[in-house]
């Protein structure tokens, strides 16, 4: 058995990265741990393994410990569970709208239910296709608890070719982004640098004018990322956006908002809990969802595909009203 206390300068972490490095091992050795219900913080199973721990939390790992029905392994969900609507399926590539709460492509934690494991029960033929056997046919990712379209190659052929068009940035995503207050401007861009923070989270801030001599010495690190954004609907005190991404990093829209002080609805991590008010209508997953998707063929013709807001998406609006 092992305890650890968070220390006092630890703002907040994710448990499966605090417990890799205190333990030197692998996140998928956590997550194993987890689902076993070795781990507990301050006395309670943990839902799941990227659960978020802070300053005083305190942490015991009890490898010899063996426990029944664990919450976090109960709330597994299969791919049967899952809707995944077909939009487009062509000899060469396949587009679909994820629903939310579906991975992508496994993770270090080895996860068994993910979009990637759902396309080789369909598509088998994909299994080589692609720069990894993780993500196969996979180009381009979606969050989590993100919705939407997105596409999948069926050759190898055409996962280079929209390999190159994501690198040279010509691919258009257009979402559909519910935000807390109210924008001034009906059309805007954020251009601040996006940087993984050392808790394992993805951080941005506005850029600083660095002729300026005071802030000599505050260079900012991080990778650029464009946001554009056009105010389609006002309530109270939320905006609904179109939001068309120029770059492609981890949880962009959502850090750009973030540092924007318009965090994303529905964002459990990215979040400002002063904007929060006990009598909002709770969301049960993020309000961000990919609607609007185009590339071009192996033939050069531009695709386009267009998805409406699923059905909880437009139930949450209806009730903003």
């Amino acid at each position: 058995k092992q305890q650890f206390i968070l220390p006092t300068n630890v703002t907040k972490t994710r448990l499966d990265v605090f417990l890799s490095e205190e333990m030197d091992s692998t996140r998928s050795q956590i997550k194993k741990m987890i689902d076993r219900g070795q781990v507990s913080v301050n006395g309670e199973l943990p839902k799941k393994s990227g659960d978020n721990i802070k300053a005083g939390d305190i942490v015991v790992v009890d490898t010899e410990k063996k426990v029944e029905n664990v919450p976090s392994m109960a709330q597994e969900k299969s791919l049967a569970d899952f809707d995944v609507q077909i939009i487009k399926e062509t000899k060469d590539y396949i587009v679909v709208n994820k629903p939310a709460g579906l991975l992508i492509h496994p993770t270090e934690a080895d996860e068994p239910v993910s979009l990637a494991a759902w396309m080789l029960e369909k598509y088998p033929e994909i299994k080589n296709v692609g720069d990894s056997k993780v993500r196969p046919g996979i180009v381009h990712r979606l969050d989590k608890e993100a919705s939407g379209l997105l596409v999948v190659a069926r050759k190898q052929k055409m996962f280079d070719h929209l390999k190159k068009q994501f690198q040279e940035r010509t691919v258009y995503k257009e979402y559909a982004v519910l935000v807390y207050g109210n924008i001034e401007k009906r059309h805007d861009t954020l251009d601040f640098d996006v940087d993984r923070g050392k808790n394992g989270q993805m951080v941005s801030r506005p850029k600083i004018d660095k002729m300026k001599l005071k802030n000599v010495g505050k260079d900012q690190p991080g990778k650029d990322a464009l946001t554009e954004f056009w105010k389609e609907k006002e309530y109270v005190r939320f905006t609904l956006l179109k939001v068309k991404i120029h770059t492609g990093r981890t949880h962009q829209i959502r850090v750009h908002m973030y540092a924007f002080n318009h965090p994303v609805v529905g964002d459990k991590i990215y979040y400002n809990k002063n904007l929060v008010k006990k009598s909002d209508k709770a969301l049960s997953r993020l309000f961000l969802h990919s609607k609007k998707l185009c590339f071009k063929n192996l033939k050069d013709e531009e695709k386009c595909f267009e998805v409406g807001l699923p059905e909880e998406l437009e139930n949450y609006l209806e009730k903003l009203k």
